[in-house]
């Protein structure tokens, strides 16, 4: 089957989840034969974002699959920057523009997302496909205008929603974009059926239009070693996220004051950035626990698989998570995890210790119970992986190929 795809990010250059997941299901659909021609943004008209080399390796490497890869220029640095963040990069790449910053999404992206979809949108008239793929809202309207030209089968991917990234007080244009999208879909792809049941309260979609994909984690390529300066006896709990909302960094603060109470020898690292990092740097200085927490900024490549590796428990507290790869990775590289809740992926990885966002104090239980006992941190490192082993990108994009059957070949 013949794919047109449209993407917002892609390995190398990413801000989160959606471009490890884009990645994924690129190449487990060239694993079972179908051809994807890719449409990216590329944010810097000086810099070559995506390496061809490496999508002619990715086909050569499967087995009759075939991906193309298109760049849209776009003044875009990441979906998720804050206003100011957005506007200094783009001052940096020499990208001028007078209108008002979004608080949330950064500096015009509004404009930025139309664009795209208008350029992008084109392809759909000088590609042979046979069906389109796009991902959250901010590749729909490029969908939606893509089907009207070619008149061939639309299937959105929903990686988070509005309601998952600002609560109950969502953006008007970006839930009218989702919205939009999924009306205009002949199917729609969940990643959790936590996503599932949003979509249906929130967007009014139907339950027969809906398919759940769990998202999964590309094979472990390379082990990485506890290699940190701290002392050996200091043990280390990880966060890796965006510092927004929706990650719950102040519920990991607020965890970190009560296990900090019982044990003092654990080191708390916060990796990522976002429009809460002085918020919470300033709480954890009001908490008087600034001693125990390192802030090491926004983490990329083999930066984060290394922080994985060298935490003794990784902590994914989530107000609102319709997936998270996250605990996938940490339990790649070895290392138990503590999830929401709150989150698809506790759909799926049941050897992990779970708790309700809020429930500091459950947290912290747990927590120290993981960090107290070897035994116990053992249990939750194999079961996991085992889990882990069952989820593969191969498989997961089987059930994607399945979904557009549905709508090519209806009758099969």
């Amino acid at each position: 089957m013949k794919v047109l795809m449209y993407g917002w990010e892609f390995p190398p250059i990413q801000s989160g989840g959606l471009g490890v997941a884009c990645q994924g299901i690129v190449e487990g659909l060239l694993g079972h034969q179908h051809e994807v021609f890719l449409v990216l943004p590329k944010t810097n008209p000086a810099m070559q974002m995506y390496d061809p080399g490496f999508f002619k390796i990715l086909s050569a490497g499967q087995s009759g699959g075939m991906v193309q890869v298109k760049n849209i220029p776009t003044a875009l640095y990441s979906p998720y920057s804050t206003s100011e963040e957005s506007y200094q990069r783009q001052v940096q790449n020499k990208f001028k523009n007078e209108e008002e910053p979004d608080a949330i999404y950064g500096h015009n992206i509004m404009e930025e997302v139309h664009r795209y979809a208008s350029q992008a949108a084109v392809h759909a008239n000088k590609v042979d496909h046979d069906v389109i793929h796009v991902h959250d809202w901010l590749t729909a309207e490029a969908g939606v205008q893509a089907k009207k030209l070619s008149n061939q089968p639309l299937v959105m991917q929903v990686h988070a929603t509005e309601f998952d990234r600002s609560g109950e007080n969502p953006n008007q244009q970006v839930y009218d974009l989702e919205r939009r999208g999924m009306e205009n879909a002949d199917r729609v792809i969940a990643v959790s059926h936590y996503t599932k049941k949003m979509l249906m309260e929130h967007y009014g979609v139907p339950e027969w239009k809906i398919d759940v994909v769990h998202n999964a984690v590309r094979p472990n390529f390379k082990q990485y070693q506890k290699t940190h300066h701290l002392e050996k006896k200091d043990k280390i709990v990880l966060f890796l996220g965006r510092m927004t909302m929706q990650k719950g960094p102040d519920y990991f603060l607020h965890m970190a004051q009560k296990v900090l109470s019982h044990m003092k020898n654990v080191k708390f690292i916060m990796a990522g950035d976002g429009d809460m990092m002085e918020q919470v740097i300033k709480m954890a200085i009001d908490l008087k626990i600034e001693r125990n927490v390192l802030f090491s900024g926004f983490l990329k490549g083999e930066e984060i698989a290394q922080a994985y590796a060298e935490a003794d428990l990784y902590v994914m507290p989530s107000v609102s998570e319709p997936f998270g790869i996250t605990p996938l990775e940490a339990i790649r590289q070895g290392t138990p995890v503590v999830i929401s809740k709150q989150s698809g992926v506790s759909e799926v990885i049941k050897s992990a210790l779970r708790v309700n966002f809020w429930d500091v104090d459950d947290m912290a239980e747990k927590i120290i119970a993981a960090l107290k006992y070897p035994a116990l941190s053992k249990v939750l490192r194999d079961h996991s992986k085992r889990e882990l082993g069952q989820l593969t990108w191969h498989d997961q994009a089987g059930e994607i190929a399945k979904t557009y059957n549905k709508i090519v070949n209806p009758l099969v």
